[in-house]
């Protein structure tokens, strides 16, 4: 493997880190970007991008990143609270009329943002047009009624998540999440990270591909995977299906909870502007607001009964805890499926991404390799 991009002095285990991915993990095309104290200290990609092709990996390919756009709608509803324009404990129906309906009148958005609303699907049987058409969903999320009640139980609100905290972003500024991401965010900041991927951007993207040791997933018809693949709309993992996460037609939609496409670079920075500021610019997220979102708020068995995975949520963000081993209390990260992985720490003023297109199942040891190799390059 071809090893691009460059390492500050002091950042050579995390170089070592990614190459020891190649050698010993079977990685395919990665990248991984670091920021510290508001500067870029690593930036290593390589690889190939397009196992059909052998295309290679660039700086600034981007790949579908998954559940880590649940990071583009968490930093999008916090600065609308830090404008004063949202109160994550309010009623979402105090911006959506519409959604009060069948026991579903005290939601807040926090408890969205916590995986405790109770809605982690709509039960309602859509076609994948109608998912990708926004507003078809977000009637069925109006038509259901709580599978418990709102705030007392855990369970992943997987694409639940992202239409009803994007339904709210629309109410407030006119924009769907996407569109607001790159107006309040990203075109300012340069990243290349989207939820709805523009045409153009097709041809240079990172095709996702299976590798081994496919973790075991709940039938089909549980829970979980009902709310995963929104009653089977959406095939999971899927990678050549016309529906599936290579697929232009879903990428090119908006999928708030789990259709973003993006650079390590681009993630890194967004989480390193919450964190720290970057460009001599103000930090994104004051460390009020951080610490608002760093507050445990849910995690331990599901409501479904899957067990106790070592996840811990604050308000939007997974945190620090036996599940991913991160860098402390001020941690705060977002997952996709397979492997990609996005966190802050406003302690340390890091901003990381990690972003590869090889699958990983069951004891993937990746991301952690880079992690730790970071721990041991920080203070402290």
């Amino acid at each position: 493997m071809s090893q691009h991009g460059g390492v500050d002095e002091g950042y050579g285990p995390v170089a070592d880190a990614f190459a020891r991915n190649f050698s010993e993990q079977g990685e395919l095309g990665a990248a991984v970007t670091v920021f510290v104290g508001g500067r870029p200290v690593v930036d290593l990609w390589g690889g190939i991008a397009d196992r059909r092709t052998g295309r290679p990996w660039q700086r600034d390919t981007v790949v579908p990143v998954m559940s880590c756009a649940k990071a583009v709608l968490t930093v999008c509803a916090h600065l609308l609270v830090q404008q004063g324009t949202l109160d994550l404990d309010a009623p979402l129906a105090d911006h959506w009329p519409e959604f009060a309906r069948h026991g579903k009148e005290r939601i807040t958005t926090r408890m969205v943002l916590a995986h405790t609303a109770g809605i982690p699907l709509a039960e309602q049987q859509l076609t994948f047009e109608e998912v990708t058409a926004w507003t078809p969903v977000i009637r069925a999320l109006e038509e259901q009624r709580p599978l418990w009640e709102p705030g007392t139980a855990y369970e992943y609100h997987a694409h639940a998540f992202g239409f009803l905290v994007g339904e709210v972003i629309r109410r407030l500024t006119g924009l769907t999440p996407g569109a607001y991401f790159r107006t309040a965010v990203a075109d300012e900041l340069g990243l290349r990270t989207w939820i709805g991927l523009p045409e153009e951007e097709l041809p240079g993207m990172a095709r996702l591909a299976e590798g081994e040791g496919r973790p075991t997933l709940p039938d089909a018809s549980s829970l979980p995977m009902r709310a995963l693949t929104m009653n089977g709309v959406l095939p999971f993992p899927g990678l050549d299906d016309p529906h599936g996460y290579n697929a232009p037609a879903l990428l090119t939609a908006e999928l708030p909870g789990a259709g973003a496409v993006s650079s390590a670079r681009g993630l890194a920075t967004l989480f390193a502007a919450v964190a720290n500021g970057v460009h001599g610019g103000p930090r994104l997220l004051s460390e009020e607001t951080v610490t608002d979102a760093v507050r445990p708020q849910s995690g331990g068995a599901s409501w479904s009964g899957l067990p106790d995975f070592g996840a811990r949520y604050g308000t939007g963000f997974l945190l620090d805890s036996p599940f991913r081993r991160l860098l402390g209390p001020r941690s705060f990260a977002n997952s996709g499926a397979g492997g990609q992985f996005a966190f802050g720490d406003d302690a340390f003023g890091v901003g990381f991404a990690y972003t590869a297109n090889l699958m990983g199942g069951s004891g993937d040891q990746r991301v952690e390799r880079l992690i730790g190799a970071l721990r041991e390059c920080l203070p402290g």
